[in-house]
């Protein structure tokens, strides 16, 4: 990764900006430090419903039009929301990009937030809610993190409830949005081929914004919790947590290189035993997830109701011999090179470098160089990777959610330990 610039605005929006040499395109992202957890509980949705409706009219051009006008310059225009975070992102050639970045700014600054609009995207979120609880995978997590962040908004799911998405009307949304997409919760990042005259750009339409106080996110504090959804499924979804590092922590490295070797691949511990050698399972994985100020780290099986308990027997015995034991040193230089491959590989891409910019920021991480980062990896011995999985895994912290033809709570309790 070259150089980079920031900039910050008198009134606190950030600007970063990378020029790629070998790019005749740029990747352009307007983040917002802000999710589904600034949000209260009869706010739940509100982001994500928000992210929908900048797709929509502005008081210059209807949602047909702004997609007709980034398809004319062969652009692509996206934006995702999470528990911590909104992102509206374009991506387009060197020539194009003045238009990107007006068709960004229009959304973002103009979104009319009409009745109509509010009407037809609600029902499209309410059929997205529907998607993701008909997928077993997507629901053992949401109701996984719904218990062991039981009284945090971190508990809420980014889509929302019916409930609360009924009540919202394009008035109250934009008055959600200007109460809370406040130029000090504002990054906007550039990466590749750009002329510099485009900064410019950005920092006179961003400077717009009136400064206000930012919110305040509420401590999410992780308990241990059991939580079981009878489903007619053909395999049970099961997912164990535990607590782990948050996002900034300086021991995100050797977090990466834990999962990778325990489950992250088909040459992981928990892939070759659960599944090749016993054969219990087809997808079986260990993953974490970190927010600003507590994480999980996780493990995810899913496999025929006759075979669970066997599989959970063990996985306990894969964990508990990679607790005690540590890892060989083959496991770990393959986990390192698969982690260093990976960052070589993904910043060859202008929207991985607009990402690694802002997501930086956001976790209150420096922003590394692709050497820096591979030094931090060179830098992970067993006896790290084997302290960090003791630290981790806590049995009597852990959280457990299966969804399927579930057994009842007293005999997973007994078959993990709890």
């Amino acid at each position: 990764m070259s150089d980079y610039q920031m900039t910050t605005l008198p009134n606190g929006v950030r600007i970063l900006s990378e020029q790629m040499a070998g790019f005749s395109s740029a990747a352009l992202g307007i983040w917002v430090a802000t999710g589904s957890r600034a949000e209260t509980a009869s706010e739940s949705g509100a982001a994500h419903f928000i992210e929908h409706m900048l797709f929509k009219d502005t008081s210059r051009s209807t949602a047909e039009e702004i997609a007709q006008r980034m398809d004319a310059i062969g652009g692509q225009i996206n934006a995702f929301t999470t528990k911590e975070c909104t992102c509206f992102y374009a991506r387009a050639l060197k020539s194009h990009l003045p238009e990107a970045l007006d068709i960004l700014c229009e959304m973002f600054f103009d979104a009319k937030f009409a009745e109509e609009d509010v009407q037809l995207e609600r029902g499209v979120i309410l059929e997205e809610i529907g998607m993701y609880q008909d997928d077993p995978s997507d629901l053992v997590s949401e109701r996984l993190s719904a218990a062991v962040y039981k009284g945090s908004p971190l508990a809420r799911p980014i889509l929302g409830k019916r409930p609360t998405l009924e009540k919202m009307t394009g008035q109250w949304l934009k008055d959600y949005k200007n109460s809370h997409y406040l130029p000090g919760n504002v990054i906007v990042a550039l990466a590749g081929s750009f002329d510099e005259s485009i900064l410019d750009d950005i920092a006179a339409r961003f400077s717009v914004m009136a400064p206000g106080p930012a919110k305040k996110l509420k401590p999410a504090v992780y308990h241990p919790a059991v939580t079981l959804k009878k489903k007619a499924t053909e395999q049970n979804h099961l997912m164990l947590s535990f607590p782990s590092i948050q996002a900034d922590s300086p021991h995100r490295f050797t977090m990466q290189l834990l999962s990778s070797i325990l489950g992250g691949g088909m040459s992981s511990r928990l892939f070759q035993e659960i599944r090749e050698q016993r054969g219990l399972c087809y997808s079986i994985y260990a993953a974490g997830s970190c927010y600003a100020d507590t994480g999980m780290f996780l493990l995810y099986t899913a496999l025929n109701r006759d075979t669970e308990a066997q599989a959970l027997t063990a996985i306990r015995e894969v964990v508990r011999r990679f607790t005690e034991d540590g890892v060989t040193q083959a496991e770990l230089d393959r986990a390192r090179e698969q982690a260093k491959a990976s960052v070589l590989m993904g910043l060859e891409a202008n929207t991985a470098h607009m990402n690694h910019l802002a997501r930086n920021v956001l976790n209150g991480t420096p922003i590394q160089t692709a050497e820096e980062i591979i030094a931090s990896y060179d830098a992970i011995t067993r006896q790290d990777v084997r302290d960090m999985a003791q630290e981790t895994f806590d049995w009597s912290q852990m959280g457990f959610s299966a969804v399927g033809r579930v057994a009842t709570e007293e005999q997973y309790r007994e078959l993990l330990g709890m």
